[in-house]
């Protein structure tokens, strides 16, 4: 008996070992893909709030961050604060303000676009935002 537990459990650890190696992995690729969305482009200083009329455009960048494109250009990631992991590119991403901003302190609902269920949600953080840097020719 104490053998069959002593197996069970290393069969245990092993997959929990092998999942958090192909964590990493995944959370790799989503970094490259965000560092290819923000190439060409410099960091400024956070910020709580974007005004929901400059939005542009949003991406999901897979359990890692949310990708706003402003007018004007101006590129805001936004790392939540919670929740980050239930980001998934395939997402339908639904967000419930009270205001004529979206800010750090919102919540983002998250729907499967193939169930259409409710597939988790994100705290929002501060956006960082990003501009293109100048050309020099």
């Amino acid at each position: 008996m104490m053998r069959m537990i002593a197996i069970l459990m290393g069969a245990a650890l092993t997959v929990t070992g092998v999942q958090a190696s192909a964590a990493k992995i995944d959370n790799g690729r989503a970094e490259a893909r965000l560092a290819k969305a923000l190439a060409g482009h410099v960091a400024g200083k956070p910020v709580d709030c974007l005004q929901l009329r400059d939005i542009r455009s949003s991406r999901i960048i897979d359990r890692t961050a949310i990708l706003y494109e402003t007018s004007g250009g101006k590129m805001y990631v936004n790392r939540p604060r919670s929740g980050a992991t239930s980001l998934d590119s395939g997402d339908i991403m639904i967000t419930d303000t009270h205001s004529s901003q979206l800010c750090s302190i919102d919540i983002v609902r998250l729907y499967d676009s193939g169930a259409r269920m409710q597939s988790g949600f994100v705290g929002l953080g501060k956006f960082v935002p990003y501009v293109k840097t100048a050309r020099r020719d």
